[in-house]
This record gives structure tokens, sequence and C-alpha cells, in this order.
């Protein structure tokens, strides 16, 4: 039996060259990319997406649609790491741990969206708890992240590791316009009814992030507390492989969250923190941007489409 085709489609990006290196030393399938010379190339490029078994798209959004748009094999089977596809019908949703049966629907799935970074910690934490319905929908929800700078693509790492890395800001708040990206697709995935309050910022560091979502326990439903809601998002994931719940007795003790605690892993750790005289919870997700956020996440979905 001939080992599987995998294209990588832009990998000279930060999710693309760490999805290369953690498939390059495989020796079940064929990694495929395009010399630099041909990388422009729109010919060359359809050909190469049109002979190959899984195609990874590791591009800008434009740039993404556009290679779909060239794929006239119909055996061709698509992961877009891009957020071109993120809330669009037809497309499986690459989170395999976000419900029961996920991990199926992408392994038969030919067409993969591969969710964002900050959308992986926002729907691991909200979604199961609002299936429970242990938060309304219609919560008014906000959203606290901070990323490593690799989060902006070659673009911070240039600035933070480039010549000019002095000059380089140690921590940045940005998406005041409050209109990321990423929310419409924490929004649909998580099953908001409103639209989250959704605040990114970049650190200093090179990856890793830390998500947070403080609630009132005074707006849940009756007689919730941080136990019931711990206790959803440890049954939740509790066969799960990459997505684990800290025990409380482990986050009650805790002091800080560092968002690098995980880099080179495709793992999420997600915490319920609370303090009980003021009826309030502090979710958190811990997690690499370019692992479980990124290319982690990719390979993950790879390795499922691979056993159909």
């Amino acid at each position: 039996m001939n080992s599987p085709v995998v294209f990588i489609d832009g990998d000279q990006g930060t999710t693309g060259l760490q999805i290369h290196e953690r498939l390059r030393d495989r020796s079940d399938l064929k990694l495929f990319t395009l010399p630099a010379a041909e990388r422009k190339d729109p010919k060359r490029r359809a050909e190469a997406i049109n002979a190959c078994d899984i195609a990874i798209l590791c591009l800008p959004d434009d740039a993404a649609r556009q290679a779909i748009a060239t794929i006239a094999n119909p055996a061709v089977r698509v992961i877009d790491a891009s957020s071109a596809h993120r809330t669009q019908p037809g497309w499986t949703y690459g989170f395999p741990e976000m419900v029961p049966g996920q991990a199926e629907r992408i392994a038969n799935a030919r067409r993969v969206t591969n969710p964002g970074c900050y959308p992986t910690g926002a729907i691991g934490l909200l979604h199961p708890l609002l299936k429970a319905g242990l938060i309304p929908d219609d919560y008014p929800v906000s959203i606290y992240a901070v990323s490593g700078y690799s989060g902006r693509g070659r673009a911070g790492v240039e600035e933070h590791e480039g010549p000019g890395a002095v000059n380089a800001s140690s921590y940045t708040v940005y998406g005041l316009e409050l209109a990321h990206k990423h929310t419409p697709e924490i929004q649909q995935h998580a099953g908001l009814a409103q639209r989250p309050v959704f605040v990114p910022a970049y650190g200093s560091f090179r990856q890793g992030i830390v998500l947070t979502v403080p609630l009132e326990l005074r707006l849940l439903a009756p007689n919730v507390d941080s136990g019931m809601l711990h206790a959803c998002l440890a049954h939740h994931y509790a066969d799960s492989a990459h997505v684990h719940v800290l025990p409380q007795h482990e986050s009650s003790v805790l002091k800080h969250l560092d968002p690098q605690a995980l880099n080179g892993t495709n793992d999420m750790r997600l915490s319920v923190f609370s303090n009980v005289e003021h009826g309030q919870v502090l979710l958190s997700a811990v997690f690499d941007n370019l692992g479980k956020g990124a290319s982690g996440a990719a390979v993950q979905n790879l390795n499922l489409m691979l056993t159909q």
C-alpha cells in the first residue's frame, strides 16, 4: 500500500514550519512542499494540491480560499489552518475534544478547518458548560488572553528576534475595536447567543497562551458553583489524551499561571478558580499557541484523517 501524500502549502510561516517539523521524520506518509522558486506559481501550486491525498493549508485567508478553488480532484482532502472557513457550512470544525463524536467526524471529513489559537481555549472552556446548562447562552461573556509573539506570525518573530528586538514592546493589548476575527468563531462554536467581549494581548515570550474567562455566580443558573463547573469540565474531558482539567485541590494552591508551561506539546490544561466570599469564578486555559493552538492541532487532525 502506498503511503499517503501530504502537501503543506505555505510551509514558511510559523505554523507551517512547525507542522513540517512535526511530520518530517514520519515514515508512514510522504511529505511534500514546493521549492522556493515554485511557491508563487499558481499553476504549480494547483498541480501540487490536486496530486496529494491531504493538503494542509498554512496560508492567509484569501490565499486559502484561492487554493480551495483550484481543487479539481474530488479525492483531495484538506486541513485549512487559516481562519477562512471556521464558521462556514460544509467544513468540519477541527477540535476533536469539543463534543462526543467530533473526532470521528474529523476522521471522515473531506474539509477540516483548524480552530484558531484563542478559540481553542475559549471554546474548550465554555462549550461543555453551556451545553450542560451551567452557563446560560446569553451570559455576557468576557475573554482575556495573552499569547506569545509568534501568534503574530513572522512579523512578530522579526520584531522580537530581529535587529530591532531591543525596541520591542514587552506587552501589547490589541483588538481595541472589539472586532477580532476570532470572535464569531468563538460565539458560534461555544454556543453563545450573544457576541462575547474578547480582549487579546501579546507578551514578550515566543509562544504559549494563558486565556481566562471570569464569571459571576449570581448570573449563572441557580445553585451553580465552582465545584459544579469543575465537575462538568472534568467529566467532559475525562477520556481526552490532550485536554486535561487540573484537580481542584491543585488549582486552589496555585498563585500564578505560566503561559509557557505546555510549550512544545499538543496539550491544553483547564482550571477553575473561585472566591466563595465574593461569588466569583475564573476559568483558565493554558496551551501552546503553536501546539494545540495551531500546528499540533493540525497534526492531530491529520492523524485522525489518516485512519480512513
